[in-house]
């Protein structure tokens, strides 16, 4: 039987935690930052938890589940 693909766009944007749930980054940090203040910056850096009912979806993507 053949390897199990995963989906490489998502791949690129999701990765798994520890635990074993998909954590994504935060939005909003692209372009435009000469608007945006340092406090909002500096709370958009880092991970999130990809939110409960997307969860199973994103899994199945990365081939966890």
């Amino acid at each position: 039987m053949p390897k199990m693909k995963s989906n490489r766009a998502a791949a690129k944007r999701f990765k798994i935690s520890g635990s074993g749930k998909a954590v994504r980054a935060h939005s909003g940090l692209r372009h435009g930052m000469r608007d945006k203040s340092r406090n909002r910056k500096r709370r958009l850096t880092g991970t999130a938890l990809v939110a409960a009912p997307d969860q199973a979806r994103v899994l199945r993507l990365l081939g966890q589940r």
